[in-house]
């Protein structure tokens, strides 16, 4: 039999699992147990949570006494450093399962109850905002014991991230925590990728086409939501394949404030069928906008270029149409004018490498910034695969990041240069022994001498002209 169609050994193998439960305890097992093996990913997962730089210690199923109930969380992770020891309860769910609320807590009790620091959760829920809880817990619970939540792509992508890019010092745990990487990637592992919109997708899209769609309907909050949550999702993915800290792109407010970020998703769905979102890169020229008209059945990405400062509009324009030379004819270029608001000149690719004038109105305006946006089919149904919103999005999304974003650089003015003797220029002939040879800051600071005006050897001064030439005034009768 051919050598090919041996399997090989695997650390953390997938075969046997059977059911949910086993799932989840295998895969809490592995995360766990490679935390405390490879000491660079164990340490960045728990340092955003305030644990110390330390040993990290991993238990399974440990038993704890809440009432008359014996409660058993899936895991507990500990850290040590000189005095200080960090402790906290891990809640783990696999596959479609989700946090139950009565379960967080009651092991957000039992943290209490054992002065432990924290509860971690770990499902395939994304909340829309990093730091937000997926679940709705009762606040006064959370006064001395904090809760967190880590999304098994955002584990996926702290691992990859770790050994790929960061790096692991011992060659041995780089190959650990490569095999866990293997286990997470494989669909019978239960760390599930962002597969469904939700149930309330599909009456959402009919209302958005239909123009029944209202801002109080509680469905519309959900897919609003579920989009932003999308989003995040991709920020993670274009993240792991970058090796680069991609974020959503929020306010400040949004940041503090979640639930206004999604009131006005749903204004915006509500009366334009659209939805809005940002993505962050570092290093890019601008962040990426996110555009999915629901009503249009499209899904657009665009990005802001400032345009360079010196130069005519068309040397401007060809600044950018030579940074663009992988992008596809159908992208849409617009440009924008100094002091000016509203819609600028827009055109196709193919139109501005023609012709430059094509985005200048007027000549003897200033341009200052361009958009540069692609446009693609938006998929209708909620899961994924052919034909599917996210997989549509995802798509657009990785696009237009390789054949626009990263070929754009930001303009930088050129430096000054130093002038040679040659760049030196006497403004009119004179006596070559007046001549310095020596290069002064002042030299070509002007290119007109002053006009000293010329008179007889007899004429007299007035005093009027004595100030003009340079002598001092006669002292007057209130001079002192």
């Amino acid at each position: 039999m051919s050598e090919d169609t041996w399997l090989a050994a695997r650390l953390i193998p997938t075969s046997g699992i059977n059911g949910a439960e086993e799932q989840e305890r295998r895969a809490t097992s592995a995360v766990l147990a490679v935390m405390s093996a490879v000491r660079e990913f164990g340490r960045a997962l728990t340092q955003p949570f305030g644990a110390p730089a330390g040993p990290v210690q991993t238990f399974i199923e440990v038993p704890f006494k809440l009432g008359d109930k014996q409660l058993f969380p899936d895991g507990l992770i500990r850290v040590s450093r000189g005095q200080r020891q960090w402790t906290a309860l891990v809640e783990v769910k696999t596959g479609s399962n989700e946090l139950r609320t009565e379960q967080v807590e009651a092991y957000l009790e039992i943290a209490r109850e054992q002065s432990f620091d924290a509860l971690i959760t770990i499902s395939n829920e994304i909340p829309a905002v990093a730091g937000q809880h997926p679940t709705p817990v009762d606040k006064r619970k959370l006064r001395k014991v904090s809760l967190y939540h880590l999304p098994w792509t955002e584990i996926l992508t702290q691992a990859v991230m770790q050994k790929e890019y960061r790096g692991v010092a011992d060659p041995d745990q780089a190959w650990v925590l490569g095999e866990l990487i293997r286990y997470l990637e494989h669909p019978r592992s239960g760390a599930m990728e962002f597969s469904d919109m939700g149930p309330a997708w599909v009456s959402v899209r009919d209302g958005v086409a239909a123009g029944t769609v209202r801002t109080g309907d509680t469905v519309v909050a959900e897919v609003a939501g579920r989009f932003d949550a999308l989003m995040r999702y991709a920020c993670l993915r274009l993240g792991r394949r970058l090796g680069a800290e991609v974020t959503p792109a929020l306010s400040r407010r949004d940041l503090a404030e979640p639930s206004l970020r999604t009131q006005t998703l749903v204004s915006q769905l509500s009366t334009t069928g659209a939805m809005t979102g940002g993505i962050k890169i570092p290093g890019a020229v601008g962040a990426m906008q996110v555009t999915a008209d629901l009503r249009a059945g499209r899904v657009i990405c665009h990005v802001d270029v400032d345009a360079p400062r010196s130069g005519k509009p068309t040397t401007r324009v060809n600044w950018l149409v030579r940074q663009l030379k992988d992008a596809p004819e159908t992208t849409r270029v617009e440009a924008f004018v100094m002091h000016s608001r509203g819609d600028g000149t827009a055109g196709l690719l193919r139109q501005v490498r023609a012709d430059p004038a094509t985005l200048i109105s007027d000549p003897a305006k200033e341009l200052r910034a361009f958009r540069v946006a692609m446009s693609a089919p938006a998929g209708s149904k909620r899961g994924t695969g052919r034909g599917a919103f996210i997989d549509s999005v995802l798509a657009a999304i990785d696009d237009f990041y390789e054949q626009v974003i990263q070929n754009l650089k930001p303009w930088m003015p050129a430096p000054p240069r130093l002038r040679t003797p040659e760049d030196i220029q006497p403004v009119e002939p004179v006596s070559p022994s007046l001549v310095s040879t020596a290069i002064s800051s002042q030299d070509g600071a002007t290119t007109n001498p002053p006009v000293v005006e010329q008179r007889k050897v007899d004429e007299p001064r007035s005093p009027a002209d004595a100030v003009h030439v340079g002598a001092a005034p006669q002292a007057g009768a209130d001079d002192t």
